[in-house]
């Protein structure tokens, strides 16, 4: 699986990203890190033991040290250690705090019961009824015992009186003490004394062993794992070599013990000699269900570069659906490089998946509505943030989910009818020209143009090579036509056989994964594969390679709907769970116009988005202009209200938060303003729009 490593430039509390790479590149990462997203799921109970511990020595005899640092408070720990307390705490605070007025009635009661109590010791102390039992023993002996008898009545009489003169003296001095502090304390530290006693006296009047207030998080709902309840879930799913381990006492080893690790816990284990992980992975269900957890929230994965037994098990809080999504790094600021690692989604355990594009092919297959279009848009969006990269669209279930692209796309279209599909026929057939110049181009670079041997933007932007991602949506459409498709798999199989070394890269997606859809000869040239939520085991491996889902790697399991956009990511090391980040239509106009204005600083728009003409083509910030009328100061949301109302056919779906970006984007400073007799609110200033207008 991904080797986790940390970006560069990033805050080291944020949790490390993960790149899905072939066998000896180097990614480049993202151009900005993940922000840290605050956790919305803390699990009940108390806090999990932290700290690494490694109770075995290494084969060479030598002791394990603990870290010098405690686990929980690492710098990649810290900041998830911080937001888990503060979570907890802020709970637990809420808690109680609503049952405040129950809280004072019961310590009252249970304190008044402590004066009765305290005060029936007092009686029983004084009235000692230890003489009386023994007086009453002597009498029932008859006559030998009347001695015994006349001798405890004395010391019972003796015994009662002094311990009323000493109540007596101790009342007397208590009432003194309390007269003279009456006269010297200040008023302010009686209700601090009141306090104090009826916390006293609710002590000794509340029933033994229940207290007063209750925990606001039951543990028994969601207890840390231990080594002992994962032996015994590893045992339980049907592994000779472990159940015969574990019954002989020998039992496996753990190299750390369950500790936490992002929103879970986390332990390595080296399983018994023939026994691999992929083995624990095939029986990921049974193992959910030993463990009494969710499917979505145990993951079991390998650790080749160790050696096949080693195991890395992850134990979420809760069902990976309960989870708050983590946003794309790339939503609101920063731009990428194809020939490098693009922000993908995140695996369960909340770190982020980056993954290459350069020297690659990607096929994407799902049922219907379980965010293969997503996943799709991620990989456009993210190549349309590098300026040099070209991006060719085809979009065959014309809904236009993919249309906020046309606007920085050389090749855009949108259908699937017979124009549709012969507009991607040209497109192919573009695509294995283009692969065919540069093939030509190659050969006459020196060797020390292309130390590497492969393309490199110096190289791209020097002979006109940029990278090109051609994506076909619904690629079905498009192979199966009668006309159109055979010439279209034909092309595209050279392509993506023989394009990936130029900077040709071909994105395939599809809802009907089968060999009719992805001809075998394109199909078994494409290494980078994310399978979603698929109906059987046919399709499942069919994009995931054949024997995926006897493996244990099945997309079959996930839920409909609610497991939307989670899917198995294959590159050349074995597949892992990833979740796309979503991005909706508005979040993908939004960051598709940042990208055009990228693209329009760079001279890098053409084709298709050199002469795409609608709202985004528009001056803006003369529209912003015409709106202001007299106001000098306007809010976003004001500014969205009229574009709409005035400017119908260009801003009729414009929102108060696109406003800001767009605005922002073009240099103008959001800021709250104050709108005539109303309160501030997130805006701008005409003078800084007509200032931002002036300088294009």
């Amino acid at each position: 699986m991904a080797t986790p490593t940390q970006e560069p430039g990033s805050d080291p509390a944020v949790s490390p990203a993960i790149y899905l790479v072939p066998a000896g590149t180097e990614p480049e990462a993202a151009a900005v890190p993940a922000p840290a997203s605050p956790g919305d799921g803390q699990p009940p109970g108390d806090p999990p033991r932290l700290e690494l511990v490694a109770p075995d020595p290494d084969p060479e005899g030598l002791p394990v040290r603990r870290p010098i640092v405690p686990v929980p408070i690492q710098p990649g720990n810290l900041r998830g250690t911080i937001r888990y307390q503060a979570a907890l705490r802020s709970y637990q605070t809420a808690f109680h705090l609503l049952r405040i007025p129950y809280y004072v009635l019961l310590y009252l009661w249970y304190s008044a019961r402590g004066v009765l109590r305290l005060t029936g010791r007092l009686f029983r102390w004084w009235h000692w009824p230890e003489g009386w039992m023994l007086e009453s023993v002597a009498v029932a002996a008859g006559r030998p015992g009347h001695r015994e008898a006349i001798q405890a009545h004395t010391e019972g009489k003796k015994t009662r009186a002094a311990r009323g003169r000493i109540i007596v003296l101790l009342a007397t001095v208590a009432a003194a003490v309390i007269a003279t502090a009456t006269l010297l304390l200040p008023a302010w530290v009686w209700p601090m004394v009141g306090v104090v006693a009826v916390f006293v006296l609710a002590e000794h009047g509340k029933p033994r062993g229940v207290p007063v207030i209750r925990r606001a998080v039951v543990p028994a709902a969601l207890q840390p794992p231990t080594a002992e309840t994962i032996t015994s879930a590893l045992a339980s799913i049907g592994i000779t070599a472990i159940t015969k381990a574990v019954d002989s006492g020998e039992g496996l080893r753990f190299l750390t013990d369950p500790h936490r690790d992002g929103d879970g816990w986390r332990t390595d284990i080296d399983l018994p000699p023939g026994v691999t992980a992929g083995m624990i992975i095939q029986r990921r269900e049974q193992l959910s269900a030993a463990l009494r957890r969710p499917l979505s929230a145990v993951w079991p994965e390998g650790v080749r570069e160790e050696h096949e037994g080693r195991l890395v098990l992850w134990i979420g809080y809760q069902d990976l659906s309960k989870t708050r999504p983590k946003p794309w790094p790339l939503t609101k600021t920063g731009t990428t490089d194809v020939l490098g690692a693009l922000p993908f989604g995140h695996d369960p355990r909340g770190r982020l998946v980056s993954v290459p594009m350069f020297e690659l092919n990607w096929l994407i297959g799902a049922s219907p509505g379980q965010g293969k279009t997503n996943a799709v848009r991620v990989l456009a969006l993210g190549a349309a943030l590098d300026p040099l990269c070209d991006l060719w669209i085809h979009e065959h279930a014309g809904k236009g989910d993919l249309e906020p692209l046309a606007q920085v796309s050389d090749r855009y279209v949108s259908g699937l009818d017979d124009e549709s599909v012969e507009y991607t026929l040209d497109s192919v057939r573009l695509l294995y020209d283009e692969l065919q110049r540069r093939s030509r181009i190659w050969k006459t670079l020196t060797r020390e143009q292309k130390p590497d041997g492969k393309l490199t933007r110096e190289l791209a932007e020097q002979y006109d090579m940029p990278p090109i991602v051609c994506v076909i949506d619904e690629c079905q459409v498009a192979f199966g036509h009668p006309e159109y498709g055979p010439e279209i798999a034909e092309l595209l199989g050279h392509v993506v056989r023989l394009g990936r070394a130029y900077g040709l890269i071909v994105v395939l997606s599809t809802q009907r994964p089968d060999k009719t859809a992805i001809p075998t000869n394109i199909s078994g040239n494409i290494l980078m594969r994310f399978c979603l939520k698929v109906p059987g085991h046919v399709e499942n491996d069919m994009i995931l390679g054949t024997s995926a889902h006897a493996n244990g790697y099945r997309a079959t399991v996930f839920r409909a709907r609610t497991d939307a956009g989670l899917g198995w990511l294959k590159g050349e090391s074995d597949p892992a769970v990833v979740r796309t980040d979503y991005l909706d239509l508005p979040a993908a106009h939004r960051i598709a116009a940042r990208a055009r204005v990228l693209r329009a600083a760079a001279g890098r728009i053409t084709g298709y988005a050199a002469g795409h003409h609608d709202e985004e083509a528009r001056n803006f910030l003369a529209d912003v202009l015409t709106v202001f009328g007299s106001d000098d100061k306007l809010w976003a949301s004001t500014i969205a209200g009229r574009l709409a109302d005035r400017i119908p056919e260009a801003y009729a779906d414009v929102t108060p938060v696109a406003v800001s970006s767009q605005l922002r984007n073009l240099g103008v400073e959001i800021k709250n303003v104050r709108e005539p007799g109303e309160q501030p609110q997130r805006g701008c200033e005409r003078s800084a729009v007509r200032a931002a207008a002036a300088g294009q």
